[in-house]
């Protein structure tokens, strides 16, 4: 089964993380990965309520870092690592991430 993450800011920016060869995340691990990332990167709740879904977490640490970090080699590491929490954490093979229009597909 294929497992990967894409993360695109449009149809020029988009960067695929091939995770077919790659130690899964236990969910757990996944999961506080991203919520450290969320709150260290200053991370806003995007609901009214003030709720954070899993999928808000994904969405407002990709948008927090920028294009720049899953763009750059130097960074290569850490944008892997958020491509690994975020399909152990959303517990899907095949996620994108779409930052132009806010949302994720699974």
């Amino acid at each position: 089964m294929r497992s990967q993450v894409t993360v695109t800011w449009g149809e020029t920016s988009t960067y695929r993380f091939d995770l077919e060869e790659v130690q899964p995340m236990p969910h757990d691990q996944a999961r506080s990965w991203l919520d450290e990332q969320f709150t260290t990167l200053g991370c806003e709740p995007i609901r009214l309520t003030g709720k954070v879904l899993t999928a808000d977490k994904v969405l407002c640490v990709a948008q927090a870092v920028g294009e720049e970090r899953f763009r750059e080699a130097a960074h290569s590491e850490w944008a892997m690592t958020f491509a690994r929490a975020t399909s152990a954490a959303l517990a899907k093979p095949v996620v994108s991430v779409d930052l132009v229009t806010q949302s994720l597909g699974y």
